[in-house]
């Protein structure tokens, strides 16, 4: 029988801190209503002084292991764009802070789509004998790259991390994960980015256009470039799969924005009541969206075993992906 990798164990984690629309509208020369209306955002969870990526990784994989009922993995993966450092990755570190010492691990950047590219890769791994079971995270802290004074990308990201246990197992379990359809296009590189502190930036020193520090996005093609690229690659896998529409129980999107969610669903003609939500509580927290609202969503019994899961996602990079896999019978603790 074929080796698929087996969705196990499933742990997420936001930060305590909350901040609401109304805290950030007379600061940032917008309303609440605003911010609603454009994104869907009620609030979001922020990081406080001292905690960087790696704290909220850890958190969110160890409730992945506990949901797995294991304390131990053959790989660790960290999909983020806001590692602790620049180098080295943050996974090893997150590795060893779980027990995990000596386990091989690195750090995986595509952004909002780093999850699913996550799913991917570890999936292939487990099919091809690489390894048996892997720890795959999701994790980033946005408010730490992002301008608080830029009204058009602040009150859009919070901080979290989620994550998922994958082991070798059949296509015919529960958990099973299915195939993905990914793609990238770098000629968009420019619609999504921190312009400065990389190696471009230093190469040319003296040029003030890559000085900022800063996470830039241009929102309005970004929302025609997101509905398009995962509604195609969504379809894509639907079809390679052989799955119609209307046999997909939950679609778990990158929760970005509402209005980008309920036209994906519009074009797949999927009813938008199968969107897992969580967007308007924790707002867009890149790389861990799609774990986050799958735990919400399973904590909440709104996800349940033999569930068709369609993921999907589309971020800086430009990058997209979609998958397919079918929900297990797993505990999930919510977010915090």
């Amino acid at each position: 029988m074929t080796t698929a990798a087996v969705l196990t164990g499933v742990g997420a984690w936001v930060p305590p801190t909350v901040v609401t629309n109304e805290e950030l509208a007379a600061r940032l020369g917008v309303t609440d209503e605003w911010i609603q209306r454009r994104a869907g955002i009620r609030q979001r969870h922020v990081a406080g002084p001292g905690t960087a990526t790696s704290d909220l990784a850890v958190e969110a994989g160890r409730r992945a292991l506990e949901s797995a009922g294991t304390s131990t993995v053959d790989f660790v993966l960290l999909a983020t764009t806001t590692p602790d450092h620049p180098l080295p990755a943050t996974a090893p570190a997150v590795a060893a802070r779980l027990g995990l010492r000596g386990v091989p691990a690195f750090d995986l950047n595509a952004v909002c789509t780093g999850f699913a590219y996550g799913m991917a890769v570890a999936s292939a791994m487990i099919k091809g004998g690489a390894a048996a079971s892997i720890l795959l995270i999701g994790a980033d802290t946005y408010s730490t790259i992002l301008d608080p004074a830029d009204p058009g990308t602040f009150p859009l990201f919070g901080d979290g991390a989620g994550a998922v246990v994958l082991r070798a197992g059949s296509q015919a379990e529960h958990g099973a994960v299915g195939e993905f359809v990914l793609g990238s296009d770098g000629e968009g590189a420019d619609l999504i980015m921190v312009p400065g502190g990389g190696a471009r930036q230093r190469s040319e020193p003296d040029d003030p256009a890559w000085v900022n520090p800063h996470f830039t996005m241009q929102g309005k093609k970004v929302f025609t470039r997101a509905v398009t690229s995962m509604a195609e690659a969504s379809a894509g896998v639907l079809r390679s799969a052989g799955v119609e529409p209307a046999e997909v129980d939950r679609i778990v999107g990158h929760q970005a924005n509402i209005r980008i969610l309920n036209t994906l669903a519009s074009q797949l003609d999927i009813p938008a009541e199968r969107l897992a939500v969580n967007i308007d509580r924790v707002g867009n927290t890149s790389a861990a969206s799609i774990p986050l609202a799958m735990a919400d969503a399973a904590a909440s019994d709104s996800l349940n075993a033999g569930d068709r899961v369609l993921i999907t996602a589309f971020g800086g990079g430009l990058t997209w992906g979609a998958g397919l896999l079918c929900w297990p019978k797993v505990s999930v603790l919510p977010p915090n």
